[in-house]
């Protein structure tokens, strides 16, 4: 057997961390986490792998304020029995190590922000028996799932599941009494009309969250229909999760995912594995799902989505009939586009190359990164035809939308 110590793991360039700062070079394994999250972020940063970041460093220490409270923290009732008035005074009255727990923490900021980096570090050194971590989109699924799971055995009994959030609560708190969500974002009717009393459960059975998000909870599930009714969710979220905002600051995984170019020409091959490249990045490996918009009464699906970007062909987002309110809906909700294989158009094309100006418009003043392959640099995409003359302020527009400074605007939701 080779007793030779593993090589030690190759620091990154001082051009690499400019490029890269929020990302861990160094494997979880080989950082002492021993002592918490704030130690080995400044390990980290002292190594020169992480870039200093002011926000980050205070979510690092609220973080660490979190792990202490939390060294092998154990509800005292997690079985459940912990609903009810008399419950909840006595948590009042009681400590940190009530079925309550002390209150969890929601990390919201732009994309890029070095929320997961922190989350990688507090997770991984958290001294907790029972704690799990999971995209927030995964969860709700998961969540359904076992709804419909319970709701099928208790008809195979001949029995009807009234209320089926206190067994899906127990089931939860049996697993994990740590929660940590990525990517809590909240799109869907069926999850926001569960997740009140879901969560307000798991707090009364000591389970305690950490989050990370885009969103501030007071703008979780916005202009959907329903909110009312969602609400009260919100005023549990923000009870038992205090909010720390890290800011706009710089995108550090756009700058990653947008290093090697934002407009691709043509649109072969090597242009279609450079926007897959760059849709993985932008998404933070999140999973790409379907996601529906409303948009004036109406619905428009995206094919292929996170919380930050969408990915469209061409011809299905300019060819079809959509109008200025879908691409409106779609600049607001998502900081980033993929668009692929942009053709010429020719005087035919007039309503496409229309549909195209309203679209950039959007994308533009809400300042959505743009990436996109396409049969040639916008100037020459639609040299003639109706409407030719309002294209060259549209090129122009793509021609700016490609500069560093645009890419590093914030995006405006």
């Amino acid at each position: 057997m080779d007793a030779r110590p593993p090589p030690e793991p190759a620091r990154p360039s001082d051009a690499q961390r400019a490029a890269n700062p929020v990302v861990l070079p160094t494997p979880l394994d080989r950082i002492d986490l021993s002592g918490g999250p704030l130690p080995a972020y400044r390990a980290e940063l002292a190594s020169g792998a992480l870039a200093a970041d002011p926000a980050q460093a205070a979510a690092a220490e609220r973080l660490q304020s979190l792990w202490t409270a939390l060294r092998g923290y154990e509800p005292r009732n997690g079985n459940g029995n912990g609903r009810g008035l008399l419950a909840r005074l006595r948590r009042r009255l009681s400590d940190a190590s009530a079925p309550g727990g002390p209150n969890g923490l929601y990390l919201v900021g732009e994309v890029g922000r070095g929320k997961s980096m922190l989350m990688d570090l507090f997770f991984a050194s958290a001294q907790v028996a029972r704690k799990r971590r999971i995209h927030f989109h995964a969860f709700m699924q998961e969540s359904h799932g076992r709804i419909f799971g319970m709701r099928q055995e208790m008809a195979r009994l001949g029995r009807q599941l009234d209320d089926p959030i206190p067994p899906l609560a127990d089931a939860v708190a049996a697993e994990a009494a740590l929660l940590c969500f990525d990517e809590f974002q909240v799109n869907d009717i069926a999850d926001a009309l569960i997740l009140g009393r879901l969560f307000e459960a798991l707090f009364d059975r000591g389970v305690v969250v950490v989050a990370t998000s885009n969103t501030p909870p007071d703008a979780l599930f916005a202009g959907q229909p329903g909110r009312d009714a969602f609400l009260p969710f919100i005023a549990i979220l923000k009870t038992h999760l205090d909010v720390l905002d890290l800011g706009h600051g710089r995108d550090f995984r756009r700058a990653r995912a947008l290093a090697g170019g934002v407009w691709f020409v043509p649109a072969d091959t090597r242009a279609q594995a450079a926007l897959d490249q760059a849709f993985a990045g932008l998404a933070g490996g999140a999973p790409p799902r379907p996601v529906t918009l409303s948009v004036m009464g109406r619905t428009l699906t995206v094919p292929l989505a996170t919380d930050d970007v969408a990915r469209f062909d061409f011809r299905a987002l300019c060819a079809a009939a959509l109008g200025p309110g879908d691409y409106l809906a779609l600049a607001t909700h998502f900081q980033a586009l993929v668009l692929d294989a942009i053709p010429l158009l020719s005087p035919d094309s007039h309503d496409v190359a229309r549909r195209f100006i309203t679209l950039i418009d959007a994308l533009y003043d809400h300042r959505v990164k743009l990436v996109a392959s396409a049969a040639a640099e916008p100037d020459a995409l639609y040299p003639r035809g109706e409407g030719a003359a309002a294209f060259r302020r549209t090129a122009s527009r793509l021609e700016e939308m490609r500069s560093q400074d645009y890419l590093e605007l914030p995006h405006l939701s």
